[in-house]
């Protein structure tokens, strides 16, 4: 999810507002360059998963982006700690209680529809965590190896030779081979310690590790980046991270879709001065969500429902039109389904549809997302 962004961010998407014309032919796309973030209401009780994926394969999109939280898997250190009546729920990996329940669902459903899957792994259990009231919490030095394991255990479930697909034979084989570890790690949202880059690179090391130890061919995708992504991008190669990454991801949040293709651009030249030059570039995060006009503005790139349209659309176009340059093989519209409603936080209307009561609601940047894919896929 998107962290509270950096006063510089907010400040440059209030350079402009105006849109560049899309080109008169679009480019082509290979399938998973276009990508979707699973989250929030697609998980409610009342949307109907297997079918919003449906939805979303409909819409060409190729690639998804989900969350494996670590807390959820991992609660309880040992067995004894487990609760009698939820015992049933846990296996035992290293001697850590582990529920696979959430990532199995989604990563069969995925499966049946031929997305790409790409993980984010972030949250701390509370018996891993440097400050334990704090959900947002990173994890203490020690819990880092533990941090390790966890990804290891996931590789060996959803990796090429993962168990997952040994006893789920009627399922289409498609195994994770993209393993992103956290989340917008210079953001107090999902790490409360900062500045959170140097514990982030020693996570890292112990990250990429665990994963290429299950999947030596696996691609180890860093957090993505919010703000002045650039700026972190280059802290991280200070401290040695070049080692311990395959592939760099960024969150351009701007209020013009010149901006994204621009903050792209600084943290590819920031990868070409560290030797970098072709190493894939993710936009793991895109958005603007379409809340102009119904809550205060917060960021400075709320839009209204069709404004939040008509960026997409542009900001699709423009780096597709960039991506072989840029070497970005994915982008990922963050999010599918929103629920539209919170009186605070602008990307609670984020979505391309929004959950009104029991229902599932079409909104204009979806029917936007159609078209453009079309056109990027034809």
């Amino acid at each position: 999810m998107p962290a509270r962004l950096l006063p510089s961010l907010v400040a440059l998407a209030l350079l402009g507002m105006t849109l560049p014309g899309p080109a008169a032919a679009a480019p082509r796309v290979p399938p998973g360059f276009l990508g979707m973030m699973a989250d929030g209401p697609l998980f409610d009780p009342r949307v109907d998963l297997d079918a919003e994926l449906g939805a979303m394969a409909g819409a060409r999109v190729g690639a998804v982006r989900v969350a494996i939280y670590w807390d959820t898997a991992q609660p309880y250190t040992s067995a004894a700690d487990v609760p009698p009546d939820q015992a049933a729920r846990f296996t035992d990996v290293g001697g850590v209680p582990t529920d696979f329940a959430a990532p199995d669902r989604f990563v069969a459903a995925a499966a049946r529809r031929g997305f790409a899957l790409l993980p984010v792994v972030l949250r701390t259990p509370v018996w891993a965590r440097r400050r334990p009231a704090l959900s947002n919490s990173a994890p203490t030095a020690a819990a880092r190896a533990a941090y390790g394991r966890f990804l290891a255990a996931l590789v060996r479930r959803y990796g090429p030779r993962g168990s997952f697909w040994a006893a789920n034979p009627t399922l289409p084989r498609r195994p994770i081979r993209r393993w992103q570890v956290w989340n917008e790690p210079a953001g107090v949202r999902d790490w409360a310690e900062q500045p959170g880059v140097p514990a982030y690179v020693a996570l890292l090391r112990e990250a990429h590790g665990a994963i290429k130890t299950a999947d030596p061919r696996a691609q180890v995708v860093l957090a993505g980046l919010v703000g002045r992504s650039w700026e972190q991008l280059e802290r991280i190669y200070r401290r040695g991270g070049r080692r311990w990454f395959d592939a760099t991801a960024v969150h351009p949040f701007s209020a013009r879709p010149a901006n994204v293709l621009k903050l792209a651009r600084l943290a590819r030249g920031v990868m070409r001065r560290h030797g970098d030059a072709r190493a894939p570039l993710l936009i793991t995060e895109l958005s603007w969500p379409s809340s102009k006009g119904r809550i205060p503005r917060r960021y400075g790139f709320e839009q209204t429902e069709r404004g939040q349209a008509a960026r997409l659309r542009s900001a699709l176009l423009e780096l597709a039109a960039a991506r072989r340059a840029l070497h970005i093989p994915a982008v990922f519209w963050s999010t599918w389904i929103s629920y539209d409603r919170d009186p605070a936080y602008p990307f609670d209307y984020a979505g391309l549809r929004r959950l009104e009561d029991d229902r599932v609601v079409r909104k204009p940047a979806f029917f936007a997302w159609q078209r453009v894919a079309r056109e990027l896929t034809r």
